[in-house]
């Protein structure tokens, strides 16, 4: 079991941690249901160090990363960063990732923690024109620190005026003191803030200070619970639960980062399925009533046929009720549609969903 660099840190401060991804990593400080409202009110920081960070760079660096990942990375300037995935030849899916494009001839991908010598190794099996690959994940941390303060936690601490970086962009810049961070407007809970890539030994320092820096907000760490419901209730997808080998981009609705204007890996057969159109979709679905949705559960329509099954489930601490994402036949897929989640020999029901599913809820 690996750790990250701040494991002494996290444990110091009272975090439960369990084995994720190949790490040993924080699940919570205080409760899920105080981290997640923390985030959503106000700001909290997130150790998310386990995940993988790879350099290509080189003449050929674009045309690998344009041959592997399905959206279209010749439209990134300088500074812009792009969420992607890399398709299989089966029709799934190998990993989702993000693209960075730190100058020309010089990309960051960042891929999820499970999947980083997978990805190496499919990566590099493409890599028939020799673009300059570097692991360097080992070596780097990342913080996410996010919530509707966290650019004013954090602003104290950088010259870049943080209300001037858009979504989706970023600023290499001195932050804390520490040189040739990455301060990117990205993140996992929709909430808002900042994803900070650090080198290791500037990471316990920057920690602290961000730590300082916002105890005015209220800034509290947070664990990956409250990282999962924050996460459910905007919609976003987990790899390995609701995205994963067998899963088409087009039926995980990733149509919108599958870009036909190029050619990538199995880009012929993801166009044919676009056109004959799928058999099923992944959508985001509220209880109706009572009942809490976990992976796995069957889905079945009013007659108890089934149509689908649960891929990632949990209670919204923002909604109180039980909230869910699964696949169903492409019929169900309608926002409105009515289908039935099978709970303890139940058949509850539930209510497809536009997302983000706390639209208009109060958090």
């Amino acid at each position: 079991m690996k750790t990250v660099t701040l494991d002494d840190t996290h444990r110091k401060l009272g975090a439960k941690m369990v084995p994720f991804a190949g790490y040993d990593m924080p699940v919570r400080y205080s409760s899920d249901l105080d981290e997640h409202h923390t985030v959503r009110r106000a700001v909290g920081i997130f150790d998310v160090s386990h995940m993988g960070e790879f350099r290509v760079r080189g003449p050929q660096a674009l045309d690998l990363i344009q041959r592997v990942t399905s959206n279209d990375a010749s439209k990134l300037a300088d500074g812009k960063a792009q969420y992607s995935c890399l398709p299989n030849h089966e029709g799934g899916i190998v990993d989702d990732l993000l693209v960075y494009k730190l100058a020309d001839e010089d990309y960051l991908l960042v891929v999820n923690a499970s999947n980083i010598e997978k990805d190496w190794n499919w990566i590099q099996q493409h890599n028939r024109d020799g673009a300059e690959m570097e692991d360097i994940s080992d070596r780097t941390s990342l913080f996410a620190v996010q919530g509707p303060k966290a650019a004013a936690a954090l602003q104290a601490l950088t010259d870049v005026d943080l209300s001037n970086v858009p979504y989706y962009s970023f600023v290499q810049s001195t932050f804390a003191g520490a040189p040739n961070v990455i301060i990117s407007a990205t993140g996992y809970t929709g909430a808002g803030g900042f994803e900070l890539y650090i080198p290791n030994e500037s990471a316990g320092a920057v920690w602290d200070k961000i730590m300082t820096a916002g105890q005015e907000y209220g800034i509290k760490p947070i664990g990956l619970g409250a990282r999962d419901t924050l996460r459910l209730e905007m919609g976003f997808a987990l790899y390995g639960n609701d995205i994963d080998d067998t899963t088409s981009p087009l039926e995980a609705g990733l149509g919108w980062i599958t870009k036909f204007t190029k050619d990538f890996t199995n880009a012929d057969n993801l166009k044919k399925q676009k056109e004959a159109g799928v058999n099923k979709k992944l959508v985001a679905f509220i209880m109706d009533g009572t009942g809490i949705p976990r992976g796995h559960y069957e889905l079945v329509d009013a007659e108890g046929q089934k149509i689908g099954d649960v891929t990632s489930g949990t209670q919204s601490p923002s909604l109180s009720k039980g909230i869910g994402m699964g696949y169903v036949k492409t019929e169900f897929a309608a926002p409105g549609t009515q289908i039935f989640v099978q709970i303890r020999g139940k058949n509850l029901p539930a209510t497809v969903n536009k997302l983000p599913l706390t639209k208009g809820a109060e958090v």
